[in-house]
């Protein structure tokens, strides 16, 4: 059985940094790319960053210089360093494998989802 855990959220200040964590059980997603996404209440779910096997990534333009997505393909494990947080980043955060070695920005190209991580930035 595939299973994500993601880990790492909680309340942070405005500026602050928080560390996000995704780690996979249940088979080895190495070949496939590996996603981040959000969602805000009232909002649908957005695309905020992708990252291959080869570890390249993508970002959403919203997070460009402040987030750096990574991952331990020995581990089964992706990180998402978040730093220079705003209020507008709240939300809660979804790890995501896709269906490809591709990282697509829609929901649509993930199969296999985490239960979420909330994250709360005051301002």
């Amino acid at each position: 059985q595939v299973q994500l855990v993601e880990s790492g959220g909680g309340l942070v200040q405005a500026g602050g940094s928080l560390r996000l964590s995704c780690a996979a059980s249940g088979a080895t997603f190495s070949s496939y790319a590996m996603g981040w996404f959000r969602q805000a209440p009232g909002k649908e779910r957005e695309f905020v960053a992708g990252i291959r096997s080869n570890s390249n990534t993508h970002y959403a333009g919203s997070v460009k210089g402040r987030f750096t997505l990574s991952r331990d393909n020995a581990k089964n494990t992706v990180h998402l360093q978040m730093n220079s947080l705003k209020p507008e980043d709240t939300a809660v955060y979804y790890c995501a494998v896709s269906s490809s070695s591709w990282v697509v920005t829609g929901p649509w190209g993930y199969n296999y989802w985490g239960q979420g991580t909330q994250v709360t930035v005051s301002s």
